[in-house]
C-alpha cells in the first residue's frame, strides 16, 4: 500500500509569485489548475517544484515530474525527499540501472508509490490517479525522443493532463512558443513573478555598448573585450565565475590564416579540428589525423581558429589567471557542483554546474553569434533559453552578481535577456510565427526520402483542402564517415524534403492522410520508402 498522504506544504518560495499560493492551494484541494510557470532566477526552483508535487500528494492524488537530465532530476529528488521524507516517490533515470529502474516502475504500477520524478521516459510512468503532471524546461532537446514516433515529454503530459483530469505545470526560467500558445489560448494560466521581484533577484546583465567602444576600440571585434576582463577580475575577487562557451573541444573549426579557406580532410573532405594544443589535426567526420597540412587554395601552412571551443577557452583563461583554478564541464565530463571560492568554470550550454552558497559571482556568455546565427526557426528562442538558465545561477545584482553577454546588443533575444523578460520574448515570437504560418500556430509534417518516394507519397495522400506543400528541396548529402543525426539521409544518397503545412485543427487529418498513403505504398511495394515526421523539431 502507498504511504499516507503528507500534509499540505506551506508556500515558502511560491509566496514570491502573486498567484503561487493560490496554485498550491488548488492542488491541495484536488483541483486541476493548469499553469505556465516562469521561475525566478536563483536556486529555489527545485524546492518550489517539490512543493507543487507535495501539494498534489496531500490531496490523495498522484504526481509526476519530468526533467531534462539526471542532474536536474537529482536536484528535484533531493528537494522532495527533504520536504516529505522517503517512501513517497521514486526517481526514474538511466543512472539507476535497468534492474532498479524496473523495480521502481513496478512499485508505481502497483500503487505502492504515487509520485515519480524522472527524465523523458518517466512521462509514461503509470502513476495512479494522476493529480499533477509537471515538466521542467520544456524547451530542452532532451525532452524529445529521437526514435519513432518521436514523442515529446511536454506533449505526452499535455495529453495525460487532459485525459486524466490532472493539473499541469510547465516550468522554466525561459518560455517556449508552445508554452506561450497555451497561455494565449487560455488553456493554461501564467504563473509569473512581478517585475519588482525580478529586478531584486536577477543579476545585472551587461552588453558591449557605445561607452565601452569609446574606451576600447576592439570592444566589438575582440572575443574578450575589456568589459569581459573587468567582469572576470571583479567576480574572481568574490567567488567562482562561470564562462559559457557554445562549442566543446579545443578548436572545433579551423581555416587557412592567409585566405580563410576552411581546413578540410584529404580523405573525406570533412572539417579539420584541433583536439588539443600541440596535437595533430583530426577530421571531424572520419577521424583521420593529418600532419603537415597545406591549404589547397593558396598553399599556406598556417591555420587560425574560426570557432574556439571550451578546452581552448579554459587554456587561455588559465594563462591569464595563473593563480585561479580552472575547471571545465561538458559532454565528456559534467561537473555536479563547484565550491564557493574563486575559480573559473568553463562550461558548454546545459552542463553548467551549480555553485554552492549564493551562486556564481559573475558569468560570461561568449560567442553569442554561434547561437544566434544558426539556420533554425528556434535559434533566438534557444539562445535566450540557454543564457537565462546560465544567468539564473548567478547571484542577484544586490549582491554584486553580473552577467556579460557578448552578442549584438540590439537583437531581440539579447534585449530580452537584459530586461529578463522571457514572457515578452515568447509572446512576440509566437506572434511572428502566427503571421508567417509557422509552428506551433500551424501543424506541419516533413516528408523526406529519395525524390521518387516523396513525390509518390504526396501524390497518393488525400491531404486536407487547406494543406500547403512547401518544396521539395534537396537535403545536404551525407558523406561516408560523417556523424549522422536522426533523420539524415544514408551516406551517399540524394534525398529531398517537403514540408506539408495545415491550419490549426487539421493536424489529425494530415497525420491520418499521410499514414494511410504510407501504408498503401508499403502494401503495394511501390518503390523506395519516404520518411514522415509530424511536428519536425527542425524545419530550418
Amino acid at each position: 500500500p502507498a504511504p499516507p498522504a503528507p500534509p499540505a506544504p506551506p508556500p515558502r518560495g511560491w509566496a514570491r509569485y502573486p498567484h503561487g499560493p493560490g496554485f498550491l492551494a488548488a492542488l491541495a484541494r484536488g483541483d486541476a489548475p493548469r499553469a505556465v510557470w516562469t521561475a525566478l532566477p536563483g536556486p529555489g526552483w527545485p524546492d518550489e517544484l517539490a512543493r507543487a508535487l507535495a501539494a498534489a500528494l496531500a490531496a490523495g492524488r498522484g504526481a509526476l515530474a519530468v526533467l531534462p537530465d539526471g542532474r536536474a532530476a537529482a536536484r528535484a529528488d533531493a528537494a522532495l525527499t527533504a520536504l516529505v521524507g522517503p517512501g513517497h516517490h521514486v526517481l526514474l533515470t538511466a543512472d539507476s540501472g535497468p534492474e532498479e529502474r524496473y523495480a521502481r516502475w513496478l512499485a508505481v504500477s502497483r500503487g505502492a508509490v504515487r509520485c515519480v520524478v524522472g527524465t523523458r521516459a518517466a512521462a509514461f510512468a503509470p502513476v495512479r490517479d494522476l493529480g499533477l503532471a509537471a515538466v521542467w524546461d520544456d524547451g530542452d532537446d532532451a525532452h524529445r525522443d529521437d526514435r519513432a514516433p518521436q514523442p515529446h515529454a511536454r506533449e505526452v503530459l499535455l495529453l495525460r493532463a487532459a485525459q486524466e483530469r490532472a493539473a499541469l505545470l510547465l516550468g522554466a526560467h525561459a518560455r517556449t512558443a508552445e508554452a506561450a500558445q497555451l497561455v494565449e489560448t487560455g488553456w493554461a494560466r501564467p504563473l509569473a513573478p512581478d517585475r519588482e521581484t525580478v529586478r531584486v533577484l536577477a543579476p545585472r546583465i551587461r552588453t558591449v555598448g557605445e561607452d565601452d567602444e569609446a574606451r576600447d576600440g576592439a570592444a566589438r571585434s575582440a572575443r574578450l573585450p575589456t568589459l569581459a576582463w573587468q567582469a572576470l577580475r571583479d567576480g574572481l575577487a568574490r567567488g567562482p565565475v562561470l564562462v559559457q562557451v557554445p562549442r566543446r573541444g579545443y578548436a572545433p573549426r579551423l581555416a587557412c590564416d592567409r585566405c580563410r579557406a576552411p581546413a578540410r580532410c584529404g580523405r573525406c573532405h570533412g572539417p579539420l579540428a584541433a583536439v588539443a594544443a600541440g596535437e595533430e589535426l583530426s577530421c571531424g567526420w572520419c577521424g583521420t589525423r593529418t600532419g603537415g597540412w597545406h591549404c589547397p587554395e593558396c598553399g599556406g601552412a598556417r591555420l587560425r581558429a574560426v570557432v574556439v571551443g571550451a578546452r581552448r577557452t579554459a587554456e587561455e583563461l588559465g594563462r591569464a589567471f595563473p593563480a585561479v583554478p580552472v575547471r571545465t564541464s561538458g559532454r565528456d565530463h559534467v561537473l555536479e557542483g563547484v565550491p564557493d571560492r574563486p575559480a573559473l568554470v568553463v562550461s558548454t550550454p546545459g552542463a553548467e554546474p551549480v555553485a554552492e552558497g549564493p551562486g556564481y559571482a559573475a558569468a560570461l556568455l561568449l560567442d553569442g553569434w554561434a547561437l544566434l546565427g544558426r539556420a533554425d526557426l528556434r535559434s533566438g528562442e534557444e539562445a535566450l533559453r540557454r543564457w537565462l538558465h546560465a544567468a539564473a545561477l548567478v547571484r542577484p545584482q544586490t549582491e554584486g552578481g553580473t552577467v556579460v553577454v557578448l552578442a549584438e546588443a540590439t537583437l531581440r533575444p539579447v534585449q530580452s535577456l537584459v530586461r529578463w523578460d522571457p514572457d515578452g520574448h515568447a509572446a512576440r515570437e509566437l506572434a511572428d510565427r502566427a503571421a508567417l504560418g509557422f509552428p506551433p500556430v500551424s501543424r506541419m509534417a516533413a516528408v523526406a526520402g529519395p525524390p521518387e518516394a516523396v513525390e509518390g507519397l504526396l501524390g497518393a495522400a488525400a491531404l486536407p483542402e487547406a494543406a500547403q506543400v512547401l518544396g521539395p528541396v534537396p537535403l545536404p548529402r551525407a558523406e561516408p564517415g560523417r556523424p549522422r543525426r536522426p533523420g539524415d539521409p544514408p551516406p551517399g544518397e540524394d534525398w529531398v524534403r517537403a514540408l506539408v503545412r495545415v491550419p490549426p485543427g487539421s493536424g489529425g487529418a494530415l497525420a491520418a492522410a499521410l499514414k494511410s498513403a504510407q501504408a498503401a505504398r508499403l502494401a503495394r511495394r511501390e518503390g523506395p520508402r519516404a520518411r514522415v515526421t509530424v511536428d519536425p523539431p527542425d524545419i530550418g
